[in-house]
């Protein structure tokens, strides 16, 4: 085995630690006997070069600009499989045979309902309550109705426990809207499928109703969506259901914590606060003035929907809702306002070297939520559809860690900087 070696120069000592070789991607220094070797640590802010695990479920290459989902690329699922055949592959490792599919689909429609008993909590709250905020609490209350998912032996009970979350998620999402507005709840229609029938829950009235049906280019580009959200490794909030799942935690808690991580604006909520500056330039006729601003290193204003922590090139995801959002606009009444101001900005972006030198690509935010806007989802619920397209990513990665034989509880070390040692 490959090793590094690590010296001190004021005493001389070093140190031999093993490199570990994956399947894809940068050789990993194993610093786990780091501490017990030399009494160090490492200062990893962000842990922006650490790998907090071992993993198989997703790869992403951000130089390259790619994303694979258990060694597929992204662009080969979304345009040949839905979001439900993702997520069978990321549950199993695999994808589904025709008759696999059928069975996991009626399956998810079946478990979309949602115990009755669930209805006080979103009758405690107030209207006006942030879906986030509601969707947060009901996801958290589903561990006590499913407690006995704290302890669970067989693969079976693991799998039984994944489909419910998946199932419930969207409906969940759906009564935090509607309860947010104080308007009556729909219940799940057995004949929608996953991602029509989340559309159907927003948008009809109590005796299933619907102004307009839903266009199949509708459901298409909200299950896209859905499919590039799934999962994205360890990000941010992957990370905290990873860290709260190591406690042992019930793993509804550990999804509702991941919910909570999601909500900032640095991380789930990016879209709708790319939305908020097409807004704020308002017009083609002002885009060089704001540009102008992202360039003045004494003006806050940023160029929100581009760049990306992990990706150096342009984000996969993105290139994938590009092409579809140039599709959706021929079917659906989008902003045609904010879509030129939107395409400007891109424009000058990928041919300015400004950008181009600071890696500013246009990631997945830019564009979901022009897309999202065109299907009438309000703004409050962009990270809502968030939740439920990741929901699955991470109940995988909670399989994924308690399958782990080197699980540990998290608990990362710190550099003190405080006074030493005092006395009264």
């Amino acid at each position: 085995m490959a090793t590094v070696t690590l010296t001190n120069n004021e005493t001389g000592e070093s140190y031999e630690f093993p490199i570990l070789e994956p399947t894809m991607g940068p050789n990993v220094i194993d610093v786990r006997k780091l501490y017990a070797q030399t009494g160090m640590f490492t200062y990893d802010p962000g842990f922006t070069s650490t790998a907090n695990c071992s993993s198989d479920i997703t790869f992403i290459d951000g130089g390259k600009g790619q994303l694979l989902y258990r060694g597929y690329e992204i662009s080969d699922l979304a345009n040949n499989k839905d979001y439900l055949d993702v997520c069978y592959l990321l549950l199993n490792g695999e994808l589904p045979s025709a008759e696999e599919s059928k069975a996991f689909d009626w399956e998810i429609r079946k478990r979309a309902y949602v115990n009755e008993g669930m209805l006080n909590l979103f009758n405690a709250m107030p209207d006006g309550s942030h879906p986030m905020a509601i969707l947060s609490a009901s996801v958290a209350a589903l561990s006590a109705f499913y407690s006995e998912h704290v302890s669970m032996e067989t693969d079976k009970d693991k799998q039984v426990m994944a489909r419910r979350i998946i199932a419930k998620i969207p409906t969940l999402a759906a009564l935090s809207y509607r309860n947010s507005k104080g308007i009556p709840i729909v219940y799940p229609d057995l004949k929608r499928s996953y991602t029509e029938n989340f559309l159907y829950m927003m948008r009809a009235y109590p005796d299933g109703y619907l102004d307009k049906e839903i266009k199949p280019i509708e459901v298409e580009a909200l299950d896209t969506i859905f499919t590039l959200h799934a999962d994205h490794e360890q990000n941010a909030s992957t990370t905290t259901v990873r860290t709260v799942a190591s406690t042992g935690a019930h793993p509804y808690a550990a999804v509702s914590a991941g919910i909570d991580a999601l909500w900032g604006a640095a991380h789930g909520g990016a879209n709708e606060a790319a939305m908020k500056m097409l807004e704020q330039i308002g017009s083609v006729d002002k885009i060089d003035e704001y540009i102008a601003r992202v360039k003045d290193p004494n003006d806050s204003f940023k160029l929100m929907g581009f760049g990306h922590r992990v990706y150096k090139n342009y984000d996969p995801r993105a290139k994938i809702l590009k092409k579809f959002l140039d599709k959706l606009k021929l079917e659906v009444d989008v902003d045609s306002h904010l879509l030129e101001i939107a395409e400007k900005v891109e424009n000058i972006a990928l041919n300015d070297d400004y950008f181009i030198s600071r890696n500013l690509y246009p990631n997945i935010d830019f564009y979901s939520g022009l897309i999202l806007t065109a299907l009438k989802i309000p703004r409050n619920m962009f990270t809502t559809i968030f939740v439920i397209g990741r929901s699955v990513g991470w109940i995988t990665q909670w399989m994924e860690l308690n399958a782990d034989p080197e699980k540990k509880i998290a608990r990362p070390r710190q550099l003190y900087k405080g006074p030493k040692e005092r006395k009264i």
